[in-house]
């Protein structure tokens, strides 16, 4: 990629696509009326419901690109894009089964054992096996590179010490991938030499997780411990060493979807609902400057995904998707407040007060995951020739 370059391919959707599309749709609003899920905003991060997730594992829409061999629907990533999509802006609660199908289970299917991928994926793809994510550490930040826990090599296996924090879902998920330090230096001259990722059973000894209560006194997030936390040397994913190359491609599809613009879509719909079809002035203008930018996002996200299709690893469009995609959910709820204002948190019931309290209490924590802006402009800074 030329320095000061940007590639965002223009994808229009086929009459497949829009049928799809169309499907889903009929899906979630006979879901709504019938009381299979509420609506809830940052549905992807905090919208946990176990049984709507084998729901959508039933219907073939999880594991939708992967070999059938492994349980998937080899489907196309456009078509994947299409249900995530709608599943998003419905305000869904998929974020059970979010982490295994976006990114852990691709990571199996290009790095874990044949056993894995046979006994594992098939269970995602039917939403009945969830992953957490071992990257952050306490004292670390957003400086992957700087992490502390460590796995040694021991007959058979590794043993890994050390800690992991903001592994969302980690009580309720059955294994995740960590990040560790399998040799090298933390120094500037070797910050990403050494690095390693395993698979973990989170049902092993050695391995405790402590729930993290958020300010709404939620325990979502959580930190993990690990204490002689034995792995079998067939859960080294790759090789040794590699782990660096692998994080930096997970993050493209953590970065680049479109739960990075429309956790808080469900808010704006809500609110359009409230305001009905004759707006005044300051509604329409807001509620059009606002699907206006929803609108450059999208077109923004469907160009990188049409890129990672391709096989190419897009990381700075991603970056600077996800940088651009925190600071309007922030711009949408702030905006939509002050337009409608509403009563004060737990004193109301109704869908549009619901979402807006908890896209509020929630929108904070979009800044630090799958990367800060601090981390992310700096990618796209490089790209420009700024530093």
């Amino acid at each position: 990629m030329a320095a000061g370059s940007f590639r965002f391919p223009r994808i229009d959707f086929s009459p497949e696509l829009k049928a799809l599309q169309q499907e889903v749709r009929d899906f979630l609003a006979s879901e709504r009326a019938s009381g299979g899920y509420t609506p809830v905003a940052d549905g992807w991060a905090f919208g946990v419901d176990l049984e709507f997730s084998r729901k959508l594992g039933q219907r073939g829409w999880l594991g939708m690109t992967w070999p059938k061999k492994y349980g998937g629907h080899e489907r196309s990533s456009m078509e994947r894009y299409v249900v995530t999509e709608e599943l998003l802006a419905a305000g869904a609660p998929v974020s059970a089964h979010w982490v295994a199908d976006r990114q852990s289970g691709p990571m199996l299917l290009k790095n874990g054992t044949e056993q894995q991928k046979q006994e594992i994926l098939p269970r995602i793809a039917a939403g009945e096996c969830f992953f957490a994510i071992g990257m952050s550490e306490p004292d670390s930040g957003s400086d992957l590179a700087s992490l502390r826990t460590t796995a040694t090599k021991v007959d058979g296996g590794w043993k890994i010490n050390g800690r992991k924090i903001w592994s969302s879902g980690a009580h309720f998920c059955h294994y995740m991938i960590a990040t560790v330090r399998t040799g090298g230096t933390r120094d500037e001259k070797n910050r990403h030499e050494g690095l390693s990722q395993f698979l973990i059973d989170l049902k092993g000894p050695g391995i405790q997780i402590r729930g993290i209560k958020n300010m709404a006194g939620d325990e979502h997030f959580n930190e993990t411990v690990f204490d002689d936390a034995f792995v079998s040397d067939d859960c080294l994913l790759g090789k040794e060493g590699e782990g660096w190359h692998q994080v930096t491609s997970e993050l493209g599809l953590e970065r680049s979807g479109p739960e990075r613009f429309l956790s808080s879509a469900i808010t704006l719909t809500e609110a359009m609902r409230r305001i009905g079809d004759n707006p005044d002035s300051r509604e329409a203008e807001t509620i059009g400057k606002n699907v206006a930018r929803l609108k450059a996002m999208r077109r923004m996200s469907l160009g990188v995904s049409a890129l990672l299709q391709g096989g190419e690893s897009p990381v700075v469009e991603a970056a600077l998707v996800k940088d651009l995609g925190t600071k309007f959910e922030s711009t949408l709820l702030n905006d939509v407040r002050q337009l409608i204002p509403t009563e004060a948190i737990g004193q109301s019931t109704d869908d549009y007060a619901r979402t807006l309290s908890e896209g509020l209490l929630r929108v904070p924590s979009s800044t630090i995951r799958g990367g800060t802006n601090e981390v992310l402009r700096g990618i796209v800074a490089r790209q420009l020739g700024l530093r």
